[in-house]
């Protein structure tokens, strides 16, 4: 087979809605995010023949790397962590594209050397090139670049023009309420919302994408998904790592902020918002916002709707793994949560009674990650039997986001013989198992998405504040009691008793997925 035709790349050609030319700007170019996640997506995209015939990458940073070594830096990472083996001939087309600026993140003269040094580049190759810029650093100067991309004119460039400068920044979106408004200020200071894409690596996720397509693509579904059909949903982000090195990043964050206020609202928003009037972006982004909004203040206190806990020392696969106090750079007497779990009500007309639980952790017993719609139980007594020969299970539908993408019906049907037995049985669909295993990962889809300015999987300015305006008040009251009311769960189980309490008290439990 031609080499033209193995690497589309090679031709020169997109097939991606017309990305036009651009230049990738990576701040925070020598972290680990950018070696595991960023060069990789940028090469898959490259090898899949979605980015454009004039695509150069420039990473910034503060340590001095010449270009030759920041591009050996980049094949080692697509080498260590790409799903695709490095192929000499698809990174040959972005190596000689690939460059380094170093400077400091509060410093003006540096901002005018990217500047210069992106309009060199396009002096070269004759053309205009979109600017894209990544900000993939700690968030303490994530206001010192959106200024200093502001006064270097970068921020602007190109503007009222498709080809127009955009900036692409990671979480945390603030550590507050105040905090995601200060940040939402300075943002605006310096951009139009239309220019600034909040990443949450979730949305880029298969099964989270196919959410909206299950819901509003299959009419035996949407019917149902409301109060009158619909018990109760659990969405589920569990982790079985502890904290390892990150605790004193850990210590300044805990579960609540690291994974619930910006994860796991992001599935609760595609589960519960109402049908979009259309696929673009600001129409989708327009129905989260509405149902986050529509969320009720969370009831705080010992008989509150929020459990915290930190786990234990115990075992996972097999071996013996320490407690959160005791792992390093952990206070002796910490009050940051590894767990949390909540109950929270919807006040609209289609989720009215409806609760939603939410729980994540770290140190559980497996890593998953998934969404289940817990259907009513059918009215009357047909299949109620004190001999116990029907063993009857709610109508079960989950989705799954990791690590085994897919989605599953739980269904009750008849145990063969001369007798009528019941017995669930589940119905299951996985992606690998249907469009094979090598699919496209969640940065490739976010970062070709907005190079060609789609904001439709990334968080709106009011969205993230929406999310931290329901959390803030529960994170300011946990700093007030310290330890009180602290539960502990160990390592390798499903979470504290305290979290089984809070569903039990509306007669539920939680699934073991």
């Amino acid at each position: 087979m031609a080499e033209t035709e193995r690497h589309p790349f090679l031709q020169g050609l997109s097939k991606h809605r017309g990305a036009p030319p651009t230049v990738v700007v990576i701040f925070g170019a020598s972290g680990d995010l950018t070696a595991r996640k960023l060069i990789p997506a940028i090469y898959n995209l490259g090898f899949d023949g979605l980015l454009p015939a004039d695509f150069f990458l420039v990473g910034y940073g503060r340590k001095p790397i010449a270009d030759d070594d920041f591009r050996k830096d980049a094949a080692a990472a697509i080498t260590e962590f790409s799903r695709r083996s490095l192929d000499p001939a698809v990174w040959g087309r972005l190596e000689p594209n690939t460059s380094y600026i170093s400077g400091g993140y509060d410093e003006k003269a540096a901002f005018d050397r990217l500047a210069l040094h992106l309009a060199d580049i396009e002096k070269k190759i004759g053309r205009e090139l979109q600017p894209l810029f990544y900000i993939s650093t700690p968030p303490n100067v994530f206001a010192p670049i959106l200024v200093n991309l502001g006064a270097s004119g970068l921020a602007a460039k190109y503007l009222g023009q498709p080809h127009h400068a955009k900036v692409i920044i990671e979480k945390p979106f603030g550590r507050d309420l105040d905090s995601a408004r200060a940040l939402n200020a300075t943002i605006r200071s310096v951009l139009e919302e239309h220019q600034v894409y909040r990443i949450d690596h979730y949305l880029g996720k298969e099964t989270v994408q196919d959410l909206l397509v299950q819901r509003f693509a299959n009419s035996i579904f949407e019917p149902l998904w409301n109060r009158d059909f619909i018990d109760s949903v659990q969405i589920t982000v569990a982790e079985e790592v502890g904290v390892g090195s990150r605790g004193g990043y850990y210590e300044q964050s805990g579960c609540l902020r690291d994974m619930i206020q910006n994860h796991t609202m992001q599935l609760l928003a595609l589960t519960a918002m109402e049908p979009p009037g259309s696929l673009d972006a600001e129409s989708v982004r327009d129905e989260k916002v509405k149902v986050l909004k529509a969320i009720q203040p969370l009831t705080i206190g010992p008989a509150g709707e929020v459990i915290r806990a930190q786990y234990a020392a115990g075992l996972m696969a097999g071996k013996q793994v320490p407690g959160y106090r005791e792992e390093e750079g952990i206070a002796a007497q910490s009050g940051t949560e590894t767990y949390a779990a909540l109950r929270l009500s919807i006040n609209n007309w289609r989720w009215q009674g409806v609760p939603f639980y939410l729980r994540s952790g770290k140190r559980m017993a497996r890593r998953v990650s998934e969404i289940a719609i817990n259907f009513r139980r059918p009215p009357g007594t047909l299949f109620a039997d004190e001999s116990a020969r029907f063993d009857l299970a709610a109508n079960t539908l989950s989705f799954q986001i990791q690590p085994d993408e897919g989605l599953s019906l739980i269904l009750n049907t008849k145990i063969p013989g001369l007798e009528t037995r019941t017995q669930p049985v589940k119905m299951s669909f996985r992606y690998a198992a249907t469009f094979g295993s090598n699919t496209a990962e969640a940065y490739e889809r976010l970062v070709l998405d907005a190079m060609i300015g789609d904001g439709t999987l990334f968080i709106r300015g009011d969205e993230a504040e929406a999310s931290w305006k329901l959390y803030t008040p529960v994170l300011d009251y946990w700093r007030s009691v310290g330890r009180t009311g602290m539960d502990t769960y160990a390592a390798g189980s499903w979470g504290p008793p305290g979290a089984d309490a809070l569903l039990a008290s509306r007669g539920h439990c939680w699934r073991q997925p």
